[in-house]
């Protein structure tokens, strides 16, 4: 089983649209059963608050299910024992990161669009209010880290 932790600033926004956008991708392959999926916050800043509505309207627009129980939580020092991928939307979500978890000894972080091999941040649509452009991204993103995580299930 592979464990993938997605992370953003707030829990609110970028990562759970990738956490829900990558169980739709992995259910559509039936490969629900090799991969256990969350999203996590590097601030508390949300703390216990639900997906950002324009979130959860882009997500349904995209006919993707998304768990409206779903709150935000902020990472701990734990989840890097608990997963075996953790991945950053930004490069300041790894800064805020390296304050729960120091050092990345297991070459556990990464950044999402690193996966499609492009070297820029998901575009946050907390600040842009382009939450289509934040979709794009992810698919991008997503689809990328399936065809990895893919390679290593066989």
């Amino acid at each position: 089983m592979i464990r993938v932790l997605f992370v953003c600033h707030g829990n609110i926004c970028r990562s759970p649209m990738a956490e829900f956008m990558f169980k739709d991708m992995v259910r559509r392959e039936g490969l629900e059963n090799s991969f256990y999926i969350e999203s996590a916050a590097v601030s508390d800043e949300e703390m216990g608050n639900p997906i950002y509505p324009p979130a959860k309207r882009c997500l349904s627009a995209h006919g993707i299910w998304f768990d409206v129980a779903k709150r935000a939580r902020r990472i701990t020092a734990a989840d890097y024992g608990r997963f075996d991928m953790i991945v950053c939307m930004d490069t300041s979500n790894l800064r805020w990161l390296r304050t729960v978890i120091p050092a990345d000894t297991e070459g556990k972080v990464s950044l999402m669009m690193s996966w499609a091999g492009i070297n820029r941040d998901v575009a946050d649509p907390w600040y842009t209010g382009d939450f289509e452009k934040t979709y794009r991204d992810l698919a991008v993103g997503c689809a990328a880290l399936l065809d990895y995580c893919r390679e290593s299930l066989t």
